[in-house]
């Protein structure tokens, strides 16, 4: 049985350098998270200096993501280009509408196909999988509309395989936890501003400081709901530990830290738009 998933796994990878290769030079969509490492580094195997990283900087995105792929793109020769975008000068961005995600990507993505084509780049490509179909995306659309690539998708493959081959490929990124941008964090209707994107970050930092794998600190008004795996709860009530967060938490801002006893769970924000219910929102 292992050997035939290892087998479907190459297939898939074949396929994907197939398809890389036909678009002849892409610019890689590469924030240095587990999909868009593993498409940098496979794309920079088939194209060579045809393959671009084009990083997007901007508030929502945690520094130390900016940092590791920066980090990556130096040790593995390829070239990097830095984009700088002010997502509060999106319109809409700051009020964080349901379709926040669509409104944010059509901006980011434009700004990427502007590099992209300034740097005569054929086209863009983007990291997500055939996992990304499920669960609420509004930010697929904006990828339709702009004509974006997404070749692990067309190529079949999953998160599961894309870790694996990672692995196989020794990429540093192949157990690393999924972080999407930090304003996924904040309930639906609930403004975005750069001190509290701020605030989030370092929280998070404190919960990847105190040995947590992988987590969510959810904003909620005055009320920051901590995510952890159903298996990490009970550490995280161990009283070193619930000081720590406490007093860390409260030190950012917030009044209260509460503990999700449903556990870590991506897109739980979309959670009250598939109920259609308003439980779970708070107001400052």
């Amino acid at each position: 049985m292992e050997n035939r998933e290892k087998q479907i796994r190459q297939e898939k990878l074949i396929k994907l350098q197939e398809i890389l290769k036909s678009l002849g030079s892409v610019a890689v969509a590469f924030s240095g998270g587990v999909d868009s490492t593993f498409l940098l580094k496979v794309a920079s195997g088939v194209l060579g200096e045809n393959a671009v990283a084009v990083t997007v900087r901007s508030v929502s995105f945690p520094e130390r993501e900016d940092r590791e792929a920066g980090e990556f793109c130096a040790q593995h020769g390829i070239r990097q280009i830095l984009v700088e975008v002010d997502q509060m000068a999106i319109p809409g961005f700051a009020q964080n509408p349901p379709d926040r995600c669509y409104i944010c990507k059509s901006a980011l993505f434009a700004k990427i196909r502007e590099t992209a084509a300034e740097n005569g780049l054929a086209c863009v490509v983007e990291g997500s999988n055939t996992d990304d179909a499920g669960d609420y995306r509004p930010g697929m659309r904006a990828l339709a509309e702009q004509k974006i690539k997404s070749p692990m998708r067309e190529a079949g493959l999953s998160k599961a395989e894309i870790r694996a081959l990672s692995r196989e490929m020794n990429l540093p990124t192949w157990d690393k936890p999924s972080f999407a941008c930090l304003a996924t964090r904040f309930v639906y209707g609930e403004t975005i501003t750069p001190d509290r994107l701020r605030a989030v970050e370092k929280a998070e930092q404190c919960l990847m400081d105190l040995g947590f794998h992988q987590f969510r600190c959810r904003v909620h008004g005055s009320l920051a709901r901590i995510e952890l795996p159903v298996g990490s709860l009970a550490a995280a009530v161990e009283e070193q530990t619930r000081q720590k967060l406490v007093e860390t938490l409260q030190s950012l801002g917030f009044a209260y830290v509460a503990l999700d006893l449903k556990g870590y769970r991506q897109g739980s924000m979309n959670e009250v738009l598939q109920t259609g219910s308003n439980r779970g929102r708070f107001c400052v």
